[in-house]
């Protein structure tokens, strides 16, 4: 009895643990596949003629581009999804069900694998359900309802650098001159030459000292000696 016990525990293990790796590998598969539809996606959007939707209208403009005479495929096929063992998607499309955003499997199966994803698919750390996937153009997960996403190529719009003016926005006009921190007197309107300020006039120095003009008193002749008789 102990021994059918112990051989009925192994089997046991092993069926769960061959159950684990058989979904470790189909969720491998479906980020496989969901690459291959992104790439696609942006694939039909860098092919789009100007002034045309970059989205398709649905996944099967994926597989022959009606847009160009010839046939231009952006991918192979509908592929089957690897958890439901079906060719059947969950779309998100733009407002109005017009343009396809991304596609998501419809298996509401907890994932095995949370964290450590691609750099595409960064964005699925932590979800709590398979169908939280969601395989965009570009990785990032889909804009709000009626906002059109961006451009291959331009994930956001750059930031204004300061004293700039974005395209199309009024010129703001010049500031008016700040009036001086030493003098505060206002600054002169612009186009107008700044008037000069008032001289001012020196300071008096100390009076002069008077001056004698009066001639020098005259020195008297020494007498003359007695002449020798």
């Amino acid at each position: 009895m102990i021994l059918v016990a112990i051989i009925g525990l192994v089997a046991a293990t092993t069926l769960r643990v061959g159950i684990t790796m058989q979904r470790a590998q189909a969720e491998r598969d479906l980020l496989h596949i969901g690459e291959q539809f992104s790439d696609a996606l942006q694939s039909y959007a860098a092919a789009t003629p100007a002034g045309q939707p970059q989205q398709p209208p649905t996944l099967k403009e994926l597989l022959k581009d009606p847009r160009y005479p010839g046939i231009k495929r952006h991918l192979r096929k509908i592929f089957v999804d690897p958890l439901t063992g079906k060719a059947e998607w969950g779309v998100i499309y733009m407002a109005d069900n017009k343009g396809v955003l991304g596609i998501y499997s419809l298996s509401k199966a907890a994932p095995i694998k949370v964290s450590n994803f691609p750099v595409r698919f960064q964005g699925f750390d932590g979800k709590q359900k398979i169908s939280d996937w969601v395989f965009t153009y570009n990785g990032q997960p889909p804009p709000p309802p009626g906002q059109l996403p961006p451009k291959p190529g331009q994930p956001g719009t750059p930031a204004q650098a300061p004293g700039t003016t974005a395209p199309g926005a009024p010129a703001t006009p010049p500031a008016a001159n700040p009036p001086s921190p030493m003098t505060g007197t206002p600054p002169a309107p612009a186009g107008e030459p700044a008037e000069n300020p008032p001289e001012t006039p020196p300071e008096p120095g100390p009076p002069a000292e008077p001056v004698d003009t009066a001639p020098p008193p005259a020195t008297p002749e020494p007498p003359e000696p007695p002449a020798d008789t």
